[in-house]
């Protein structure tokens, strides 16, 4: 348990910085480049997460089987093979997306963006580049797969928290000292992406076991894994098009500055996974190596602690997010235009990405146990129901109505995904998911949150609000963690070391 512990305020240090870092310089890019501007950057979020599906399950798959390698003690020849062949396909892949985005950019140029004040041109050049910038940046989702597996995650958000401050402050500078350009922006996201990526793969593979040959393609390794690989590449397919199929059908109907807004929206709302996918990341690998080891007991504990601790952290920072953004997006930005446009959206979409995170212990288990299906059929069927009306509420509502497909979504599956799981995984620990490691600090922190920001005033001064917002945000993260028998019971432990 203390790997895990570590892994956890590693991943939550790393994730934390590197959120920050992403949300620190937005106000300066917008102000540098403009907001038609960071509506391509908008665009080329939505388009790492679309090309995403690409991935074909391979960085999961890494994960959990370096994990159970380790767990099974297979010989260090295979391990360094499967790296090597999953390696190889990953990269051509990337390769070949680059080529296809770049000959697909007069298009999106010229008949798909709604341009203002940026020429076309300028625009067909920086997604060009943005093709490149993919390029070198996604293969390192990878290699930290398999950094994660082997539960080497202080090292990989040693890194992330190195090269998210260099991102972030290098890409102003070159926006204030060299060129105020999208297209220097992505220039710089190329520079960073090669360094990071070399860096988590050069430390992957002197982290894996020495097997004094190199490493090889293995052919049946894919067969292998192809079982488990083809179930994730399915679920990140259909995962993909659910999460942004909205940005693909608001990229087509709102001008790119109504776009900008948008996105911004969700950069804001979607910050608050940083808050749970440190625990997931930690979590993960070790509930493999519980459901390949048959430590029941041991599986059951971690399964409900890590899900209450998602609980603790997310829910207080997506009430407070939601029911103060007005005042949140005011003070980080100090645009009275840009908070108009974008805060009702940032508490539709705060309380559906609150939701979402709720599912990521259940999902968790289930790729613990290999199991693929349940996440694909709900997918799918959600996808069914959802897609067209995210066309009927962006028609009849727009941005808002698209929001609002996120909560649905989110609140259907904590409803009906987690009945059927439960059917089959840790069957006696359903209500328990339910009542204490989902429902209490649920309630909790909505009451909290929400009686504070009825009953006192919010004040007018900003220096006040930022006091007062934090306030609001103590005392509810301090209910919460109350309300669980984990953070209650570390809060108790550490208050008694304290005394002694």
């Amino acid at each position: 348990m203390n790997t895990i512990k570590q892994n956890i305020i590693a991943n939550f240090a790393g994730g934390l910085w590197s959120g920050l870092m992403g949300l620190v310089f937005v106000p300066l890019y917008i102000h540098f480049m403009g907001i038609e501007a960071y509506g391509l950057i908008g665009i080329f979020t939505s388009l790492l997460a679309l090309l995403s599906l690409l991935d074909m399950g391979l960085s999961s798959t890494l994960n959990r089987e370096i994990a159970r390698m380790v767990v099974q003690k297979k010989n260090a020849q295979d391990i360094r093979d499967l790296v090597r062949t999953l390696e190889i396909p990953y990269w051509l892949i990337s390769l070949l997306v680059a080529v296809i985005i770049t000959l697909a950019s007069p298009v999106i140029a010229y008949h798909w963006v709604k341009v203002g004040n940026l020429s076309p041109d300028s625009v067909r050049t920086a997604i060009i580049i943005m093709g490149l910038a993919y390029a070198f940046q996604w293969p390192a989702s990878l290699y930290s797969g398999g950094l994660m597996g082997l539960q080497r995650q202080v090292l990989l958000n040693s890194i992330y928290v190195v090269m998210a401050t260099v991102r972030g402050f290098g890409a102003v500078l070159v926006l204030w000292l060299v060129s105020p350009t999208v297209e220097a922006f992505f220039l710089w996201q190329i520079v960073v992406s090669i360094i990071q990526t070399g860096l988590i793969a050069i430390f992957l593979w002197r982290s894996l076991p020495d097997a004094g040959t190199k490493p090889r393609f293995r052919r049946q390794l894919l067969l292998n894994i192809w079982h488990f690989a083809a179930g994730m590449t399915g679920i990140s397919v259909l995962g993909t098009i659910l999460t942004q199929m909205d940005k693909i059908v608001l990229s087509r109907i709102l001008s790119l500055e109504m776009f900008g807004y948008y996105s911004l929206a969700y950069l804001v709302a979607a910050s608050l996974f940083r808050l749970i996918t440190p625990v997931f990341s930690a979590t993960y690998p070790q509930l493999t190596s519980f459901v390949e080891l048959g430590a029941l007991k041991d599986l059951t504990m971690l399964y409900h602690k890590s899900a209450q601790l998602v609980s603790v952290l997310v829910l207080p920072a997506a009430f407070v997010l939601a029911l103060f953004s007005k005042q949140i997006l005011l003070l980080w930005t100090r645009n009275p235009t840009l908070v108009e446009h974008t805060y009702l959206l940032v508490s539709i979409m705060a309380m559906g990405t609150a939701f979402n995170s709720l599912l990521n212990i259940p999902y968790a288990l289930q790729l613990a146990h290999g199991w693929t299906r349940l996440a694909l059929l709900a997918h799918f069927v959600s996808i069914l129901l959802l897609v067209p009306l995210l066309v009927l509420f962006t028609k009849w509502y727009g941005a808002v109505g698209a929001a609002s497909i996120w909560v649905i979504l989110n609140v259907s599956y904590v409803i009906f995904v987690i009945q059927i799981m439960h059917q089959r995984l840790l069957r006696a620990e359903k209500w328990r998911w339910y009542y204490q490691d989902v429902g209490m600090p649920f309630v909790v922190a909505l009451v909290v949150a929400g009686f504070l920001r009825i009953a006192v005033p919010v004040p007018d001064q900003k220096l006040f609000q930022v006091g007062y917002v934090a306030l609001v945000a103590v005392l509810t993260l301090g209910s919460t963690a109350m309300a669980t028998s984990v953070t209650r019971d570390w809060i108790r432990a550490h208050c008694c070391a304290l005394s002694l």
